[in-house]
């Protein structure tokens, strides 16, 4: 099976494409929710195709830590032992060299870990997050890389550098991308010369798509946005790209101006579990008063099963019970939330008209462009 990204249409720097994998073909624009452990947190994988979720993804250390990626692959891989039949991405362990700086070493080889689970020491190299990668079997891999400070300009000299090695060393390991297709990441924090260079080294290596790390871990908005300006014209325009991590309403608008496919990030399901919910107005709490007597759904024109069945009132009901169906509820309709706003994204980029749509959206939202 040969991996091919189409694009259909474009609107500016936006496009509307198809990624083709071995599981199928997704839409692009896309939103993609996280399953760091086989487990879009209180969904079922029947709920997910229900709400036209076409991609998730799953997380390489995690799943490495427990049940073990020689065990997901004994039981068929992810999809089989997860019981999701569509496109999967599998990050790398990358962002986890970040997250847990307090109990890792990094060197030029690779990483060591404490397990946050058993405080046993485990190693990650390129080679070693290539093979696990392997085993669990996603369509989509990702290479090793060290995201870091995106601010500090020697940290992230440092870290670019070890990103292009573990790059080289990664494709080394993984030669063919005829049935997993591995994807290069972009590093450089916020400077322009350093995203340039990275960008084109990368591409020296004929990935068939590309990431952008090292966002979302610090730096403000516009920053963000500034780096994502200078860096989606540097890339190739036949494959795909994806910026890692970042999930925000706004965000994946401003994102998809600026030419990215692919977005992923845990935020829907967290909120959910601490009773927020997103909505064209913004993000609300449903453990406020106001909501105990409020008949009316989370969103009138959602086509979600929780906004077409309950109420505000019922819901503020099973948070402040802490009922285990409100985070299945919260859950659903926020990753619902989020791809209805791609799918509406990628119908305006057909039609031509990205920019009345996000417009739009964003004064809508309480995030004018």
């Amino acid at each position: 099976m040969v991996f091919e990204f189409e694009t259909l249409a474009t609107d500016g720097r936006a496009r509307a494409g198809v990624f083709h994998t071995p599981h199928g073909e997704f839409p692009t624009p896309v939103f993609a929710p996280v399953g760091t452990v086989a487990s879009v947190k209180a969904v079922p994988p029947r709920s997910l195709h229900e709400i036209d979720v076409t991609l998730v993804l799953a997380n390489t250390y995690h799943l490495h830590l427990r049940p073990g990626d020689e065990l997901v692959r004994d039981m068929g891989g992810l999809h089989q032992f997860m019981a999701w039949d569509g496109p999967m991405l599998t990050d790398s362990g990358g962002f986890q060299v970040f997250s847990l700086t307090s109990i890792n070493r990094i060197d030029d080889d690779g990483v060591t870990f404490r397990s946050h689970i058993d405080g046993r020491s485990l190693r990650f190299t390129p080679e070693s997050a290539t093979a696990i990668q392997q085993n669990l079997g996603a369509d989509i891999i990702m290479c090793f890389d060290e995201c870091s400070k995106p601010t500090d300009r020697q940290i992230v000299e440092r870290a670019t550098k070890r990103t292009h090695d573990w790059a080289v060393r990664c494709r080394e390991a993984h030669p063919d991308d005829s049935r997993q297709a591995l994807f290069g990441i972009v590093q450089g924090g916020i400077f322009p010369d350093l995203r340039q260079k990275s960008a084109e080294f990368l591409q020296t290596l004929n990935f068939p798509g590309y990431a952008i790390g090292g966002l979302a871990v610090g730096e403000t908005k516009q920053e963000m946005y500034d780096t994502l300006d200078m860096t989606v014209p540097v890339l190739p325009k036949g494959k795909p790209r994806y910026l890692m991590g970042v999930g925000e309403p706004d965000d994946l608008a401003h994102g998809v101006m600026r030419g990215i496919d692919i977005f992923d990030c845990v935020m829907p399901t967290r909120v959910a579990r601490h009773g927020a919910a997103l909505t064209p107005n913004g993000r609300i709490n449903l453990r406020k008063v106001i909501y105990t007597r409020d008949n009316s759904p989370l969103q009138e024109d959602c086509d979600c099963y929780c906004c077409r069945t309950f109420t505000k009132a019922y819901l503020s009901h099973l948070v402040r019970s802490k009922e285990l169906l409100g985070h299945y509820l919260l859950s659903l309709h926020n990753i619902r939330f989020l791809v209805n706003h791609m799918q509406n994204m990628r119908n305006a980029i057909i039609a031509g008209r990205l920019s009345t749509y996000v417009n739009a959206f964003l004064k809508r939202y309480g995030r004018p462009a």
